[in-house]
């Protein structure tokens, strides 16, 4: 992988420092960047999105000189890691390997996804990674032989500013993967996700949110139909998110 030799790497995931999928990214990454920096949650922060803590102090473990747990968000990380820690900003954010999907909608939610839009915020070329799977198999090795192959491409190609890649490897063992495709976001019906309402030993009620997926039509051309498809899925992703559409309905209606 000569296209990270010069790279100084920061990896950040949201399924904390400990994850199999973030030790994964590093073996594949490690060896052949300049550095490679890893400043991660120090415990589980699936589902945190683009959230900072602003109301708690951040706090901060160093492991070893190159890997750091932060008391924090993914977007926290990836603050930590470009202001505080490294002693030079990254030239390239990774995050991930996710342990999951994000695809279509997951993008909203996705911890994972937004500490990759933080580092393109901030001028750093971003790449989030993420395994799809089912809960009894996960293909790490899927991950971890096309990952080089996928990270060289996008290098090769550049990450424009205001964008960042977002990648889904598909939940198959790599000699079944088809390919590499080049696609937008899919979209899901409404109703992925859904308060589930139980009662512990006191009678006090209390909620789980559940993942709902309802079965629907995957449209030509998008990540959802590549992982259906057992490709894997690379998405350009822009951090401007102006409809331009209604940009020009609205203006017409006001007058301007």
């Amino acid at each position: 992988m000569d296209s990270l030799k010069n790279h100084r790497v920061l990896l950040v995931n949201d399924d904390g420092i400990d994850a199999d999928g973030i030790k994964l990214l590093e073996r594949v990454v490690g060896p052949h960047s300049k550095e490679t920096w890893v400043v991660a949650p120090a415990e589980e922060m699936s589902g945190a999105s683009h959230s900072i803590s602003m109301h708690l102090p951040i706090r901060h473990r160093q492991i070893d000189r190159y890997h750091h747990a932060v008391k924090g968000t993914p977007t926290d990380c990836a603050l930590m890691g470009i202001y505080e820690i490294m002693p030079e900003p990254p030239s390239l954010l990774l995050s991930g390997m996710n342990w999951g999907a994000n695809l279509a909608e997951d993008l909203t939610y996705s911890g994972t996804a937004s500490a990759a839009m933080e580092g393109a915020l901030l001028g750093v070329p971003s790449v989030a990674m993420s395994l799809v799977h089912a809960f009894e198999d996960v293909h790490w090795a899927t991950a971890e032989k096309f990952a080089p192959e996928v990270l060289d491409g996008i290098l090769s190609a550049g990450i424009a500013p205001g964008t960042f890649v977002n990648v889904n490897f598909p939940p198959v063992p790599p000699d079944e993967v088809k390919g590499i495709r080049i696609c937008r976001l899919g979209q899901r019906p409404p109703g992925s996700f859904k308060p589930t309402k139980r009662s512990d030993a006191r009678r006090k009620d209390y909620w789980w949110i559940q993942i709902m997926r309802v079965e629907h039509e995957i449209a030509t051309g998008t990540d959802l139909e590549a992982i259906e498809n057992n490709e894997i899925a690379i998405t350009p992703i822009k951090l401007d998110m102006t409809a331009e559409q209604s940009l020009r309905s609205l203006e017409q209606a006001f007058g301007s």
